[in-house]
């Protein structure tokens, strides 16, 4: 066959098409186990960062296994879903469900005695999705950690919700008010340094707002779903 023929020039372009779509296609089932166990590790982690257990992404599973006691899948009305796996569970399609066929994951940890409820989040910041994790003392009222991120807030703004020194505001704050309502907690500006404001507010990162807004609904929003358990799990809580 002439090489300078086009049929030439075509049928080979056609066969490189045809083996680096077949190479790239092995890469990409090759990569995936270890992708979903990466996915998976980092998840581990931040569970366990929220309860200020720290550890490296390749020994996330031991240390998962050490302090996570339970994982729970959650109905609308607080009962468990033994057939559901809670740590398979992704809020942003749960959320699209009907409200009867939602689950919503519930990780019970125990740190020196002490035990502690790590619930997801996700919202929206004020360009793309926002996420994370809340966990919460034994009296299911007070916060002990949390762990924020997002898909594209602004960097030096928005996206400063990854930064340990705004998530660590959220320490020791409470999720319910005096009266025993669930009112979250309010990323308020305004306020500079010194005492927090109350129980349920803490000071917002300058110039982000937006996100600041989504952080305040996403935590009472994902939280509400979880009302039904603690009444349940609680008898401390005269949730209204």
């Amino acid at each position: 066959m002439n090489r300078d023929s086009n049929i030439y020039i075509f049928s080979f372009a056609a066969i490189m098409v045809v083996i680096v779509a077949s190479v790239l296609s092995f890469t990409a089932v090759s990569l995936k186990p270890r992708q979903q166990e990466n996915v998976r590790n980092e998840k581990m982690q931040s569970i366990l960062h929220t309860i200020g257990v720290e550890v490296e992404r390749d020994g996330a599973q031991a240390k998962y296994d050490e302090f996570i006691k339970e994982e729970l899948s959650l109905k609308a009305d607080g009962t468990v879903d033994e057939s559901v796996d809670a740590f398979k569970i992704e809020l942003n399609k749960e959320l699209k469900k009907p409200v009867e066929e939602q689950r919503f994951p519930l990780f019970v940890a125990d740190v020196d005695g002490e035990k502690f409820y790590i619930v997801p989040l996700r919202g929206a910041g004020l360009w793309n999705a926002i996420w994370g994790y809340i966990s919460l003392k034994e009296d299911m009222n007070t916060v002990k950690g949390t762990i924020f991120d997002h898909a594209g807030e602004t960097p030096g703004l928005g996206a400063e919700i990854t930064q340990s020194w705004f998530q660590e505001r959220f320490v020791n704050e409470k999720i319910f008010n005096a009266n025993d309502e669930l009112v979250g907690i309010a990323v308020q500006k305004g306020y500079s340094g010194g005492n927090d404001k109350d129980d349920n507010a803490v000071d917002a990162i300058s110039g982000a707002t937006i996100t600041g807004d989504g952080v305040t609904d996403m935590i009472k929003e994902r939280l509400l779903h979880y009302v039904p358990y603690f009444e349940k799990n609680n008898s401390k809580l005269a949730i209204k």
